[in-house]
């Protein structure tokens, strides 16, 4: 058993919206796990989408030849991406402004992207963020699936070279994975006293394997690993349900839970974590070493689950004209390989019209209207109506941990 079985975990969990003091006596905020225009994001799941619901397959089959007959380029969505509209800039003000403005108190950044350590790296060239701490959210494959670790604090002298090795781990061929290969790696991660090491969203069956399968894998992770773990995630852009069954998993292997706001969009991270530390890396101390734990729901947490993906889906394909140039279209931020094979904006790669300029499809853009106008008023309030969570389900997280 791991050293967790004798240490005394001390989580607290509140919401601002019950309890607008919650951050008194506390010294710091701290934003765990958002992204910015440095993460990519895949595409795939387009791809799942038309597997899944039939009635999509045809539509899908007939976009996919006209775009091969008209441009001679075949959908590939595997190697297509997305990427937030923020950019490093912007999401570090974003966050950290939320802390200050919302609780009064400084607040701590760390941002998490997908396989990628250089939106930190940029922003310690800016002087309000040059302790931003060095953090990735990397992929881990596992099984038939993989698990997403918020690796936090990497030493700044040899980060570079632990995400090359956290890269070539990624990418091993499946014949040549070896479960003690990832164990070995995260106990010398570990190793480092100011490394934090959380499960994001462990019960997300982000790869589709199934519910029952993926659990499985979670809980031989978690025996094979678990000792190296210093918290699973409460995941700011997962519904209720499962953040309690989190917290539950949690209790059942004597792990901390953590928060871990997953930003794509514009909103701010649903929840924060409170500490009396000042710096990250003390505040990595009371995680690792005090096992205590303090977790604040901010007032968006507490808006109806669907409505926030929404948002969040519609923040991904606005245009932001006064964002840095790149990133104001949603097409800038959209990537596909062209006809050689190179991956290039979609802004590049769409015919021209008659008048000579590159626009987005017909189709394309009908779609992107129709979604813009799902979160639109006087549609987004009817929707959120309709979407709205009973009030016992928003208590189920909080009496989960009360139990």
């Amino acid at each position: 058993m791991s050293h967790k079985a004798i240490a005394t975990n001390q989580t607290s969990i509140s919401y601002l919206w019950r309890e607008p003091n919650a951050a008194h006596g506390f010294a710091t905020g701290v934003s765990l796990h958002s992204h910015t225009s440095q993460s990519k994001e895949t595409l795939d799941f387009i791809a799942e989408l038309s597997t899944d619901i039939p009635a999509l397959q045809p539509i899908m089959r007939w976009f996919e030849s006209r775009s091969l007959r008209f441009s001679g380029i075949q959908p590939d969505y595997a190697r297509s991406y997305w990427t937030p509209p923020l950019t490093p800039r912007l999401a570090f003000d974003l966050e950290r402004t939320q802390i200050e403005d919302a609780l009064q108190i400084p607040g701590l950044v760390s941002i998490t992207d997908h396989d990628s350590i250089q939106a930190p790296l940029l922003l310690r060239a800016i002087p309000s963020a040059r302790h931003i701490p060095v953090s990735v959210e990397w992929t881990v494959p596992f099984g038939n699936t993989s698990f997403h670790l918020g690796v936090h604090n990497l030493p700044s002298a040899t980060a570079t070279d632990w995400m090359a090795r956290l890269e070539a781990f990624t990418a091993i061929p499946v014949a040549e994975r070896a479960p003690k290969l990832l164990t070995d790696l995260l106990a010398e991660m570990h190793e480092i006293p100011s490394v934090l090491l959380i499960f994001n969203h462990p019960l997300w069956d982000l790869y589709r394997i199934g519910n029952a399968p993926h659990c499985v894998l979670v809980n031989e992770f978690l025996a094979t690993n678990g000792q190296f773990i210093d918290a699973l995630e409460l995941n700011g852009l997962r519904n209720w349900k499962e953040n309690r069954e989190v917290a539950d998993l949690a209790g059942r292997w004597n792990q901390l839970v953590i928060s871990g706001g997953d930003r794509h969009g514009i909103e701010p991270n649903a929840n924060i974590n409170l500490t009396h530390a000042t710096s990250f890396t003390d505040f990595v101390h009371e995680v690792r070493r005090e096992r205590r734990s303090n977790v604040l729901f901010m007032p968006q947490y507490a808006q109806p689950w669907k409505h926030r993906i929404l948002q969040s889906t519609l923040d991904a394909i606005r245009d932001y004209p006064h964002f840095p140039e790149g990133s104001q279209r949603w097409d800038q931020r959209a990537f596909h390989p062209d006809t050689q094979g190179n991956v290039r904006p979609l802004s590049e790669l769409w015919t021209a019209d008659a008048n000579g300029q590159q626009k987005p499809p017909k189709l394309i853009t009908g779609i992107i209207r129709i979604v813009r106008a799902l979160g639109a008023a006087p549609v987004s309030g009817g929707l959120r109506i309709a979407w709205n969570e009973a009030s016992e389900m928003r208590t189920t997280l909080a009496r989960s941990l009360d139990a």
